[in-house]
């Protein structure tokens, strides 16, 4: 009985007409508003609460409070519940769709009662759950979604996914796209994890229909920003203004300062009055600097600053009693091959020329003398104040030798120097610093040569003689061989023009022959001079005799010839019997006279053998 009891509805109290007729209007009938006598008990036992005209209305009512669900569609549904695994969304189905809440890592500020898109996969699964699914919603109307972007030139929201080389992956509508590297900022980027499960306002700048890529930038949002603040900061600037910045950026060539959104630049000579090698030496990253603004440009947008014009310049505060002659302390700070730079004073630098380093004439560079660091001591000669110049001396300071040239180093006297250059007309030989002269290559050697490094090489110590002066062009002329035997002295002596010695062909060319002597001293003989005496050509080392025909000592050359010592010969016993024959015609003239007239025949015919050579 109490079970029974438990079963029979709560009958509620009678229904009002007004309410009775709206319930009817709307096809409802409830059975539970009926008067207590009018229920129907019979019906109630049977399981048949509502009678089947009322339980059609109802079911009828009820389906069209619900939205026709459509599988493999997407359709705009609420957001009825979030946590931190799953976002339930409702479209008005009989049930809600769970969806994982890592396909909206991009909006991680979704709530309750935000419109999304989902993309229906099932309308009922297994458990009679409504399958959704938002990421496949946004891929299917994502590229159309991108390209209205892109025409629109809209700024739209991405996800940073991951990083990647030279960039990162952006989930933009649930495209991946590619943002560069430099497009993230304006300045460089060191690390981009830092951006890493971010979102991102960026601007599609360039997408490629074929391939279906989509390249997105952060930069440009950025720059667009920048340009309006620039255009305006511009617009207000005056030259000589002075503000203050942020040194954003340091290059080889300058320093980049934020201005407030808008970036200037410090050339480096605009850094500091003195010498500055990188501008690191001046300022530091993310220094908070004082600048004055130098020159801007509103077309271009450009700002120039400077820093070393907020302090007076170093010239103002230079000694005024400061002049020609005058010895001054400094600090080499620059060298180049004409010259060094010496900084007297903070800012204030004077140049010494090489020409002003050594007495010496030869032309040297400045890094033989000097090197980054060195404290020096110089003369000044010259001070130009208005153009902010100074001629510094380093030689000044040392006695000139070249005032007591001629009584240090007479002319003839022997001397040591040290080579220190070669040249292909000669040597530079330094006898003391300041001081070298050139050996001429003709002064060189007594032999021929053809460079002189065939005798002597760099920092050799050699002995010259002391040919000539030059003392207003700081010239000396040197001479090597004078003191060294001259060895054509000897050749002369031991190879007199006439005589006969045996020599070897040692080489053929096409005006002649090398000829060796002795294993030693060489001659040349010309072609013609080298037929032997059966008429064929000498050649290459064959051993014969030579004539020597002349001597050359001013081109150090033998003349020789093999021909002339078996034709001299001939002539020689040619010239002897025509003498012989010459004498035995005169005899016979001289007796013809004492002859009787039969023997004048046979004289005559005697005479006649003779003079045809018989």
């Amino acid at each position: 009985m109490e079970e029974i009891k438990n079963e029979v509805p709560v009958v509620e109290a009678p229904v009002a007409p007004a309410e009775q007729k709206e319930t009817k209007a709307s096809g409802l009938r409830m059975n539970a508003s009926v008067a207590p006598e009018d229920f129907d008990w019979d019906a109630f036992e049977g399981g048949d609460v509502y009678g089947a005209t009322d339980k059609k209305a109802i079911e009828d009512a009820y389906g069209a409070t619900l939205s026709k669900v459509v599988e493999n569609e997407v359709v705009e549904g609420e957001v009825t519940a979030v946590n931190k695994r799953e976002v339930v969304v409702t479209i008005g189905g009989k049930s809600e769709g769970v969806i994982p809440v890592s396909e909206f890592r991009y909006d991680p500020d979704i709530k309750v009662g935000d419109k999304v898109e989902v993309y229906v996969e099932s309308a009922e699964d297994k458990k009679g759950q409504l399958v959704l699914s938002h990421r496949k919603a946004r891929t299917l109307k994502s590229w159309d979604r991108v390209n209205d972007a892109f025409e629109n030139d809209e700024i739209v929201k991405g996800f940073v996914k991951t990083r990647t080389k030279g960039g990162m992956i952006v989930d933009v509508f649930g495209i991946e796209a590619f943002l560069p590297g430099s497009q993230i900022d304006i300045k460089p980027i060191r690390d981009y994890d830092q951006f890493v499960g971010q979102n991102i306002d960026c601007k599609i700048v360039k997408i490629n229909q074929e391939f279906r890529n989509v390249v997105v930038s952060h930069k440009a949002l950025l720059e667009a920003e920048q340009e309006a603040k620039r255009a305006e900061l511009i617009s207000k600037l005056e030259k000589g203004q002075v503000l203050e910045g942020v040194v954003k950026n340091i290059t080889n060539y300058g320093v980049f300062v934020d201005l407030g959104g808008v970036d200037g630049l410090i050339h480096i000579t605009d850094l500091s009055w003195g010498r500055v090698n990188h501008p690191e030496e001046v300022v530091s990253l993310d220094e908070k600097i004082k600048v004055v603004v130098l020159d801007f440009n509103e077309q271009q947008k450009r700002i120039a600053l400077g820093l070393k014009q907020l302090t007076p310049h170093p010239w103002d505060n230079l000694d005024e009693n400061l002049k020609e002659g005058d010895k001054v302390k400094g600090k080499v700070i620059l060298i180049q091959d004409y010259g060094a730079f010496i900084e007297i004073e903070p800012g204030v630098e004077g140049l010494v020329h090489v020409s002003e380093m050594s007495w010496s004439p030869r032309l040297h560079s400045a890094q033989e003398f000097l090197k980054v660091g060195d404290e020096v001591e110089a003369q000044v000669l010259s001070i130009d104040r208005e153009a902010r110049k100074i001629s510094l001396g380093l030689k000044q300071l040392t006695p000139n030798p070249w005032e007591s040239i001629r009584e240090k180093y007479p002319v003839g006297s022997k001397q040591k120097a040290t080579v220190r250059n070669i040249t292909n007309f000669g040597v530079f030989a330094e006898l003391e610093d300041g001081v070298e002269g050139l050996v001429h290559i003709s002064d060189l050697s007594w032999n021929k040569i053809k460079h002189p490094s065939e005798v002597v090489a760099p920092g050799d110590v050699i002995d010259v003689q002391i040919l000539d002066f030059d003392e207003q062009n700081h010239k000396l002329s040197l001479g090597h061989k004078q003191l060294i035997p001259n060895p054509w002295d000897e050749i002369e002596a031991k190879y007199p023009v006439g005589s006969t010695l045996e020599g070897t062909i040692a080489s053929t060319t096409d005006k002649g022959a090398f000829i060796t002597l002795d294993g030693e001293a060489e001659g040349f003989a010309f072609t013609r001079e080298l037929v032997k005496e059966d008429g064929k050509q000498a050649v290459a080392g064959e051993t014969l005799p030579f004539k020597v025909v002349e001597l050359r000592r001013s081109t150090r050359r033998i003349l020789l010839s093999h021909l002339r010592t078996y034709q001299e010969v001939r002539e020689r016993a040619a010239a002897t019997e025509a003498e012989n024959t010459k004498k035995a015609v005169k005899k016979v003239n001289s007796n013809i006279e004492k002859a009787t007239l039969g023997d004048i025949d046979a004289l005559a015919a005697l005479k006649e053998r003779l003079e045809k050579g018989e």
